[in-house]
């Protein structure tokens, strides 16, 4: 009886963190079909202004160059660190010594730099190499990152050893060896990478706003901010273009769920 009495409140507490966690993402999309009095009055039944909010938006921004520019920016970023990182990740672990134990411990503290820190300096590279606006502006900075390096790492230590050393006998080059087995075997620690990757990457606001300086190359985040500044806000329109930015992330995420929580797994063996 006490156990299932312990299973019950058990479920009956993830059921409410469940939806405390979801009611911000649920109100959002209910006031994107909702008036700004409405939305301002705290309404949290669905209306019936979509078609309004969504003609209001069109009129105030270009969503549809927007949204392009983010998918662009976001997925050139989430492959070139995909490729770049994983590749240096196997690397570490394969072609293991104490000189690249050093190096790694180097990469994870240069964790504990902040972005602005290291902001003015890029972005005076990137103007002085005449890329501002661009995608390359965007990708480069983050196209290697200590995290994901540390994430295939770990991973690339439970990647049988067995396997690689009967592929070089066999007369199986380094590449092929890499792409044509760690690869396939380590999709759930690619998946993890790229939801990480691609949430990071879309959801990046303040070296967009830097680099960013003409109006072709505005991305959402950028865009949702500018709905906001001015003397009034329609807030219909602005919980409609938050809801259309969040769709790609949330698409991504619930393709990818399953390997995300194996990849996640299995580096922290």
């Amino acid at each position: 009886m006490k156990r299932k009495l312990f299973k019950g409140l058990k479920y009956l507490v993830l059921l409410v963190t469940s939806l405390l966690s979801l009611f911000p993402l649920l109100w959002m999309f209910v006031s994107a079909t909702n008036t700004s009095v409405d939305i301002l009055t705290g309404r949290l039944l669905p209306g019936s202004h979509l078609a309004e909010n969504f003609r209001n938006l069109l009129a105030k921004a270009d969503v549809g160059r927007a949204l392009w520019n983010s998918l662009r920016n976001a997925s050139v970023a989430t492959i070139a660190s995909l490729v770049v990182c994983s590749i240096a990740g196997y690397g570490f672990e394969v072609y293991h010594d104490k000189g690249k134990d050093f190096l790694m411990r180097i990469l994870l503290l240069s964790m504990m730099i902040p972005f602005a820190a290291i902001m003015i300096p890029l972005f005076m590279m990137f103007g002085r190499a005449d890329l501002l606006s661009t995608t390359t502006a965007f990708v480069l900075p983050t196209v290697s990152t200590a995290f994901l390096i540390f994430l295939f790492r770990q991973s690339a230590r439970y990647f049988p050893k067995d396997i690689i050393e009967a592929a070089r006998i066999e007369g199986m080059g380094e590449l092929g060896i890499f792409f044509k087995m760690y690869v396939p075997i380590m999709r759930s620690t690619y998946a993890t990478a790229a939801i990480i990757t691609f949430m990071g990457a879309w959801n990046s606001y303040l070296w967009p706003l830097i680099i960013m300086q003409e109006p072709e190359s505005i991305t959402m985040p950028l865009l949702i901010s500018n709905l906001i500044a001015g003397y009034v806000t329609d807030y219909g329109a602005l919980m409609l273009a938050v809801a259309i930015s969040v769709l790609p992330t949330i698409v991504i995420f619930l393709a990818l769920q399953q390997n995300f929580a194996e990849g996640i797994i299995s580096s922290m063996k």
